[in-house]
Parts: C-alpha cells; sequence; structure tokens
C-alpha cells in the first residue's frame, strides 16, 4: 500500500469525546457509529452533518456493534445487551466477571461468521484479572483466551483466515489463525511488537489488502502494518491519545481515528484543541465492510 507520501489529517467530527473509542462504519444508514466510553454514549454522525447525534445509557458503554436485523449490541460495564434501533427495548445476553468490580468490557467486534468476540479489561491495569471472550446466538457466552489485562484491538484478515488480538499492556499486536466454520482460534504468535515509549498499542482495524491499522494511545500516531508484520507507514496525528480507526464512507476509502481527552492534563488540552475530535484522512487503500452480529 505505500505511496511515499503522508496523507493529510483532516477533522471529521470537531466534539470533545472524553474517551471516544469503538468506530464502526454502518453502511446501512451511512452513519459512522461510536462511543464516549466515560460518558455512557452512543453517537452517530453522518458524513457533512455538524453534529452527532446521542443517546446516553447508563454506566460505561465501551462497544456498539451492529446486528444483522436491526439495532445494536452493546458492551455496558460486565454486560453484553442487545437494543433495538431506537435504543429502548433491551435484552441481555450475558454477564461476566460480576464478582470483579475493576473491570469491564473493552473492545468488542465480529467475526466475518456473526459471532461476537468481547474481550475485558482491568481498569486499574492489574495482570491477569481480564479475557476475551466469545459468543454466538446459539451458544452460552465462553472464554476464549484467558487471561489478559487490558483486551482492545480485533479484526480479521480479508480471507477470514487470521484475527488480530492486542492484549494492550504486551505492546505488540498478535496474530492466531482463524477456524471460522467453529470459530476457533489457534497457534497465538507476535506479529507486531511496539516499543512502550512509541504509546499503548489501542484499536486496530484491517484494510481490503491485509493491512493492519493500529492507533498509538499516549503516541499520537496511528500505524499500518503489513501483512508480513513489517511497519509500512506511521502518521502523526494532532492529538496525543489515538483509540481506534475504521474505515468509513460509501466506498470504505476514509479512515476514522476516534480520540480521547482522557489522561490530559489542563496543559496538554489546552495546547490540543482536537483532543476528543474525531479525525478523518484518505490513506490510499480501502477497508473491509463491518461484519454485524448474527443475533
Amino acid at each position: 500500500m505505500s505511496t511515499g507520501t503522508t496523507p493529510d489529517v483532516g477533522v471529521a467530527v470537531h466534539e470533545h469525546d472524553q474517551l471516544g473509542e469503538g468506530p464502526t462504519w454502518d453502511g446501512r444508514s451511512g452513519q459512522l457509529v461510536r462511543v464516549d466510553i466515560l460518558r455512557g454514549r452512543v453517537l452517530a454522525w453522518t458524513p457533512g452533518a455538524r453534529s452527532s447525534t446521542a443517546r446516553s445509557f447508563g454506566g460505561e458503554v465501551s462497544a456498539a456493534v451492529p446486528r444483522e436485523g436491526g439495532g445494536m449490541v452493546l458492551a455496558i460495564g460486565h454486560d453484553l445487551v442487545a437494543v433495538d434501533g431506537d435504543g429502548g427495548a433491551r435484552c441481555l445476553l450475558a454477564t461476566v466477571e460480576a464478582d470483579e468490580p475493576d473491570t469491564r468490557f473493552n473492545d468488542c467486534r465480529c467475526d466475518p461468521q456473526g459471532r461476537l468476540w468481547a474481550g475485558t479489561m482491568s481498569k486499574t491495569r492489574t495482570p491477569n484479572r481480564a479475557a476475551l471472550y466469545r459468543i454466538a446466538t446459539d451458544e452460552p457466552i465462553a472464554a476464549v483466551e484467558a487471561p489478559t489485562t487490558l483486551s482492545n484491538g480485533l479484526g480479521w484478515s480479508p480471507e477470514g483466515d487470521r484475527m488480530y488480538f492486542i492484549d494492550s499492556t504486551t505492546q505488540r499486536i498478535d496474530l492466531y489463525d482463524f477456524d471460522g466454520a467453529e470459530g476457533m482460534l489457534n497457534g497465538r504468535r507476535p506479529f507486531a511488537a511496539i516499543s512502550a515509549g512509541d504509546g499503548l498499542p489501542d484499536g486496530l482495524t484491517v484494510d481490503a489488502e491485509g493491512g493492519v491499522w493500529v492507533c498509538l494511545f499516549g503516541g499520537g500516531e496511528i500505524r499500518r502494518y503489513d501483512p508480513s508484520g513489517s511497519l509500512d507507514a506511521a502518521i502523526t496525528l494532532p492529538t496525543t491519545n489515538p483509540t481506534c480507526p475504521t474505515f468509513g464512507g460509501p466506498d470504505l476509502r476514509t479512515l476514522y481515528v476516534t480520540t480521547a481527552r482522557h489522561r490530559l492534563t489542563d496543559a496538554q488540552l489546552a495546547e490540543q484543541p482536537l483532543a476528543g475530535a474525531v479525525l478523518e484522512l484518505e490513506p490510499g487503500v480501502a477497508g473491509l465492510p463491518v461484519n454485524r452480529f448474527a443475533g
């Protein structure tokens, strides 16, 4: 994908998310959906609109994943909750780690077969208190990778035979062989290591060429690694805390990046007026359509 040029970084939505996360392009509605975790909000933005529409839910809302039949699955604290299109009717799908007050769900994504993969995290970064879970329409929730500490980015290769996963405190992206028919993982191995001085690996997305894009929280950068794990591009962003990328737009060629004001000092916030905004750039490669939860 490398073009030898650095794309310009613009602003899609100039709003002040405290902890903006989990962006997803909903091709059916033509909207970018994201969450502001600490404020318990799900926000939807249509390109060209001056602001997002927001719905508030009780608790820390860490993910909003579209469902095949309409509505979303929300990760709220320790719960996975299915909601209808207007966020009204709710159905509890699963609860995990109810006896762990210092953990919560974090990144959640669906595989190409419609299973939901949901990682938890220790809010105090206490080692080995979290896990990566899988839930399907006909199966109870199950821990697939445990223990973890700060479960984060999830993604699948264009062929669906690889799954990527970040446990942020390991300072790397890991790779699995993925059995889509059974929803099983094998052969966990490092894909790309990231120096602690460069930032904490956070959310990721995979493009149509198999490149893996990752945000470096605290490092003010987004990187692309090619399918072999070699660094292909590093793009400096105008705020210290990018959180998660996703491709969107009608042709999936715009890369949107959520950011956070979380953990920035007053002095840093004064220097970074775009902290909490949704950024956008045109990297010269398309993304993949969103996978929806089959339930």
